[in-house]
């Protein structure tokens, strides 16, 4: 379920949509891509379609999670996080599309349910986070935002090194 489609209003249903919208360019960079094309790395980086896909996949599960059950949620070590770009052997765009879509529908699930955007948990220890610095589920959306829109903009330039295609223009 979408922002859109719902009676959910004010900031949650803003928020919402705007998350929906960057997850659809997203979704529309890998428009008819097949997978051997959603894991070519055109570019000078390492990045592909499908492993940009996977990527926002997992940080949005993991900041949800740990909107619900703090800085436990947050495992994984930084192999972790570099394996979440790639594509591996055996996996499909369209297994990734759908395990997106499924994470995106619990994100929505549970902003839907009005939900404290002021609850907060404390962020686990880490060199990137401030020392002692609490999260609301608020600034948890507003990041997941970020990092989509931010990485949709690298996978429509993906996608024109690919094919031509534009996702805008």
């Amino acid at each position: 379920m979408t922002a859109t489609e719902n009676t959910i209003t004010g900031e949650h249903a803003d928020l919402l949509a705007t998350l929906d919208k960057h997850r659809n360019f997203l979704r529309y960079t890998a428009q008819g891509l097949t997978d051997e094309q959603a894991a070519l790395t055109p570019t000078p980086s390492a990045l592909c379609l499908a492993g940009l896909i996977k990527h926002v996949t997992r940080v949005e599960k993991r900041w949800f999670d740990f909107t619900r059950h703090g800085a436990s949620a947050m495992t994984g070590g930084f192999e972790d996080h570099l394996a979440s770009f790639r594509m591996e052997p055996g996996e499909t765009l369209a297994e990734l599309l759908a395990e997106y879509d499924a994470v995106a529908k619990q994100t929505d699930g549970l902003l839907s349910s009005q939900a404290d955007l002021n609850e907060s948990h404390p962020l686990p220890e880490a060199p990137w986070f401030e020392p002692g610095a609490s999260w609301s589920v608020r600034r948890v959306l507003l990041h997941v935002i970020a990092e989509t829109a931010q990485h949709a903009g690298h996978a429509d330039i993906i996608r024109e090194a690919i094919d031509g295609q534009k996702t805008m223009g």
